[in-house]
């Protein structure tokens, strides 16, 4: 639930019983699509927010913690990727990051709104400077669909940059959904989910992640933690799946020599969020 009161956006997280707000300057502009209610808002010290059906998706200020962590340990932790599937990311950030990688010879990125896609050309430009890469495919249609009917080992890497798993991103955390992942991979090959609050949903979402993910025939599961001060908790995280692949361990040395500037990831940082703190083991085993 989400209330706009003295120029403040607050965005309520009942079942944590907690919120978070932000002061708006106004509200820009928004659409009810026939999958959601898109908003966009210009906020005093986040730059621009969107939120979909009351809930914040991104801003300006700090998207590119999400949109690093979701790109790079996946693309990382693959031998060397060529083909990248997006399933969701309308707001093309972490297909921005995924262009990055000079081996990358294609990116799908699947969105089922194309409204989200709009809105951040004209918002969040930068976001959105690699859609007319030549290697870059937007296409705007139903990713559960997308995946069953995928043809097998297509992909080296799958991305999937959803929303909470309610509404159109419930099937999109499914055990279902993962085998038909499983399936559009090659051998080796890296999928990633986001996968919400560490705090909030370490024996809940995330457990129930990696079982999902272990079910459908992953070998290697791994969640890395990740600061998201927009979102529930101040604290995200990814789960990434390898196919006979080990996803606890990267190329190390290729991402401390990587040919491109990055804000959040580093090889680094990479290496210690594959430490889960005492309370996640606990959760997870």
């Amino acid at each position: 639930m989400a209330t706009q009161d003295d120029n403040w956006f607050i965005e309520h997280f009942d079942s944590a019983g907690t919120a978070f707000g932000l002061r708006l300057k106004r509200k820009l502009e928004e659409a009810r699509t026939p999958y959601q209610h898109i908003e966009m808002w210009d906020t005093e010290t986040f730059g621009y927010l969107m939120t979909i059906d009351g809930a914040t998706m991104l801003t300006t200020r700090d998207n590119f913690l999400y949109h690093e962590m979701m790109a790079h340990p996946a693309l990382f932790s693959h031998a060397g990727a060529r083909n990248v599937l997006i399933i969701g990311g309308g707001d093309c950030g972490t297909l921005r990051e995924v262009l990055r990688h000079g081996g990358v010879a294609s990116a799908i990125q699947i969105d089922i709104d194309e409204q989200v896609t709009r809105y951040s050309e004209k918002y969040f430009p930068e976001l959105c400077e690699s859609n007319d890469d030549p290697r870059a495919e937007l296409r705007f249609e139903d990713g559960v669909k997308f995946m069953q009917e995928c043809d097998a080992e297509r992909f080296d890497v799958i991305i999937v940059d959803s929303t909470d798993p309610v509404g159109p991103a419930e099937g999109l955390f499914k055990a279902e959904f993962f085998r038909h992942c499983h399936r559009a991979l090659a051998d080796g090959g890296v999928l990633v989910q986001q996968s919400e609050s560490p705090l909030l949903h370490s024996d809940t979402i995330i457990r129930d992640l990696h079982h999902n993910m272990r079910e459908a025939g992953f070998s290697h599961t791994r969640t890395l933690p990740f600061p998201q001060p927009v979102y529930p908790s101040g604290w995200w995280s990814c789960t990434l799946a390898g196919k006979n692949r080990d996803v606890g361990a990267f190329r190390e040395g290729d991402a401390a020599g990587k040919d491109f500037a990055t804000r959040y990831y580093s090889a680094d940082i990479h290496r210690g969020a594959l430490v889960l703190p005492p309370f996640m083991q606990d959760a997870l085993s």
